[in-house]
């Protein structure tokens, strides 16, 4: 877990150093494509979904919890949010995160969640973490040049 560790907070400090000011935050690709705003507003769902898979994982097994991406952003409003607004946000999800994380109990590292929407799909709180970074970094990718951390 240490090493998932160190990649979520390399991944938050590599977003929060680049030039965020050079980025077009409001730009949209398509109709049906969001704009990288809403790229961190969904990073921003996806971090409070994990956290709670994360802490309920610690005493409960087979655990479900799931969202509805798209319908969540437009909820949320992000693309009339201030940017530094989410970013600070996201940044505090993720710190979060990896302090739960990095203090995981190791008896409980291969404890099953359930991440599915309709069939079970079972994974370990350690696959879920590892996955919840390279998922950050994906999304990531669609808002700066990330290198491979």
């Amino acid at each position: 877990m240490i090493d998932t560790v160190k990649k979520l907070n390399d991944t938050i400090d590599y977003l929060l150093n680049a030039d965020i000011d050079a980025i077009n935050w409001t730009y949209k690709p398509g109709p049906e494509k969001w704009s990288k705003k809403q790229i961190i507003g969904h990073l921003i769902d996806s971090a409070q979904i994990n956290l709670q898979r994360f802490v309920r994982c610690t005493y409960e097994e087979n655990f479900r919890l799931t969202y509805e991406q798209v319908k969540w952003v437009d909820a949320q409003h992000y693309q009339k949010a201030n940017v530094n607004e989410l970013l600070g946000l996201w940044k505090l999800l993720n710190l979060q995160i990896a302090r739960v994380l990095l203090n995981y109990p190791a008896e409980r590292l291969q404890a099953k969640c359930d991440n599915s929407k309709t069939t079970a799909s079972l994974h370990s709180v350690e696959w879920l973490a590892a996955d919840y970074v390279e998922h950050m970094k994906h999304h990531l990718k669609q808002i700066i040049n990330l290198k491979e951390l």
